[in-house]
């Protein structure tokens, strides 16, 4: 036996195939920066702010090896989509893309202000005024998280509320 292993071993050096350690892990995405949405994280019962008629559920994970938060957005009533949240390596802002049931995606940039995330983006409108969507996300001192949504067409020089939720822990189960 030692006499067969003993030349593979040989061809494998001679040829680089010698055994090698598997290569470490990529590095977590574990900075101050990208706990930037870790309030966020959860499952979550959806109202309009002031209400307590439900309109969604959410549920947002932090995801491969801490470098994504990810959120499924399922409506009660209507379509739902999915936004994959991260920090841009060469920027340090966090990024956001929307993808819904209706065509296209939008993208939003922006970080932490003041203990909010602020993301800005553009609407795509075709045939309309282009439509600029400011998102502020607040964790409040009760577990929630108000998501309100405005929206401008002129730049940003004024801005309505085009939507306002707050994101409520879902119950824990009893067992």
């Amino acid at each position: 036996m030692i006499t067969i292993l003993a030349p593979l071993a040989l061809l494998q050096a001679a040829s680089g195939q010698a055994a090698q350690t598997p290569p470490p892990p990529p590095p977590a995405c574990d900075k101050e920066t990208h706990a930037g949405f870790d309030f966020w994280v959860g499952e979550w019962d959806v109202y309009p702010s002031g209400t307590d008629n439900k309109v969604a559920d959410s549920k947002i994970e932090r995801k491969h090896n801490g470098c994504a938060v990810i959120e499924s957005w399922m409506p009660l009533n209507g379509a739902g989509g999915t936004s994959l949240n991260n920090v841009d390596a060469l920027t340090g802002h966090w990024r956001q893309k929307w993808v819904g049931s209706s065509p296209g995606a939008v993208e939003f940039s922006g970080g932490v202000v003041d203990g909010t995330m602020v993301l800005t983006g553009t609407w795509p409108s075709p045939g309309a005024l282009t439509t600029l969507i400011r998102m502020t996300y607040t964790p409040n001192e009760d577990g929630s998280v108000r998501q309100h949504g405005e929206a401008s067409t002129d730049h940003g020089v004024s801005w309505q509320t085009s939507f306002d939720f707050i994101y409520r822990p879902k119950p824990k189960e009893q067992t």
